[in-house]
């Protein structure tokens, strides 16, 4: 008992300061079409580097690129992560965080994980809502806000096709009736499908978009793990992104491997496919970088056998080589442990020139990392449906001098004005990214 107390002592320590292995990369190492992978270091306490959750002083900022300004579309949320808008220009922010699950990591590794997750401001219990947000005078401020729909639980992702409004909660992809100005919903949910969750729900957020033609609904379905240490059976429809017939209901895989895919989006030049995927940890501060790829219709990338493509996970047991053969490489990393969320083309921006064609990237910013990354908003240059070039810092400035949060950046998305919106689940805000006047 005294050793296992030791052992939760020394963990728990771990959570409260820097611990373990330190990068021997740049971020920027990490970042590109083709990211620097060194050899996997696991070490006997995986690397624990929290950034303190402690919220915005009066009158604090992130910090906005050359020719932009930033400044608080709304405040006063409870932990917003994800937006979406809606064709009359309102904002809809799913205010959420982690549902119950007990049965996720049990035990000392359980026990750890709560204390970190609550010291980077994701232990609160989830507000299960929807807001709407409308700024009618495009002052920049919304001076609107009702409560859309409540009683949810755990949502996130959102899209509208036609009169249907489809909402992806933890457990099951629920639709409503919307009407065009609308602020709240009434109206009880018809499920479409149930979604992966219950008592062991690791990856918890669920994200939705719909094909251009609204036959369709893509979902996104992150892993019940870190690499299968669950039992691979709890894997089941995992992993993956699903696709929905919207007239139906069934569904099949569209892809998978993808260890926890958040962001979804369609790059206009090309018409595919593409999403943020949060890569494993526990192998170092170096490795493995997040990334931003093209989905491939009946891909598969790697999760949980094999990371960026081909390289081996030996932890995995039993091992699928077959299976590793046919990885694919993603497109593009976005750095090592940045928990890269968020996802927006630059389509119909009003922001300077350097940022007309790409996609903008909320990082939600490391935890198994030494020194930290992620904690801002990039942007990653595209020419003819590829990435060029390396990313451009958006929005930054959201650690402090003694490295506590001020806020995480998490969804964006562009609104009607052209504006670049930006969730911030510890500042409590959403901020609205303009070109200076």
């Amino acid at each position: 008992m005294r050793k296992l107390q030791l052992v939760l002592a020394l963990g728990f320590a771990c959570g409260l300061v820097a611990c373990g292995e330190t990068s021997s990369l740049q971020v920027s190492d990490g970042t590109g079409p083709t990211p620097r992978l060194p050899e996997p270091n696991k070490t006997l306490f995986p690397t624990m580097n929290i950034a303190p959750a402690i919220g915005w002083p009066q009158g604090a900022k992130p910090v906005a690129a050359s020719g932009t300004q930033v400044a608080a579309f709304a405040d006063g949320l409870d932990h917003p992560r994800w937006l979406y808008v809606l064709p009359n220009g309102d904002i809809l922010v799913a205010e959420t965080n982690a549902p119950p699950k007990p049965d996720d990591n049990k035990g000392l590794k359980g026990w750890i994980t709560k204390k970190v997750m609550s010291r980077a401001g994701a232990g609160t219990p989830s507000p299960n809502r929807i807001t709407l947000l409308r700024d009618s005078d495009h002052d920049g401020i919304a001076e609107t806000r009702t409560v859309f729909l409540e009683n949810l639980n755990s949502p996130f992702g959102m899209t509208l096709v036609g009169n249907d409004l489809y909402v992806a909660d933890t457990d099951r992809l629920l639709r409503f009736h919307y009407e065009n100005g609308d602020t709240v919903i009434k109206s009880p949910p018809i499920k479409v499908i149930d979604l992966p969750g219950g008592t062991l729900n690791h990856h918890w957020t669920k994200n939705v978009i719909a094909s251009k033609d609204g036959s369709k609904l893509y979902v996104t379905v992150g892993s019940n793990s870190n690499v299968g240490e669950n039992g691979l059976d709890k894997e089941e429809g995992r992993a993956a992104i699903w696709e929905v017939d919207r007239a139906t209901g069934k569904h099949r895989i569209f892809a998978s491997g993808i260890r926890n895919p958040n962001g979804l989006a369609w790059e206009p030049s090309s018409g595919a496919l593409w999403t943020a995927v949060n890569e494993r940890d526990e192998i170092g501060s170096d490795l493995v970088p997040d990334y931003i790829t093209s989905v491939k219709d009946g891909g598969f990338y790697g999760w949980p056998y094999s990371y960026y493509g081909q390289h081996v996970d030996v932890r995995v047991e039993p091992q699928n080589p077959q299976l590793v053969a046919k990885a694919i490489a993603p497109d593009y990393a976005v750095g090592p442990h940045t928990a890269s969320l968020g996802l927006s083309f630059a389509e119909g921006n009003r922001l300077p020139a350097q940022f007309k064609e790409g996609a903008f990237v909320g990082q939600h910013g490391s935890w198994n990392r030494k020194p930290h990354s992620g904690y801002k908003v990039i942007f990653v240059p595209f020419s003819a449906g590829k990435p060029v070039g390396p990313p451009v810092d958006v929005l930054s400035g959201f650690l402090n001098d003694k490295e506590e949060a001020m806020g995480r950046p998490v969804g964006v998305v562009i609104d009607q004005q052209g504006d670049l919106l930006v969730a911030d689940d510890v500042g409590n805000k959403v901020w609205r990214v303009s070109a200076t006047k």
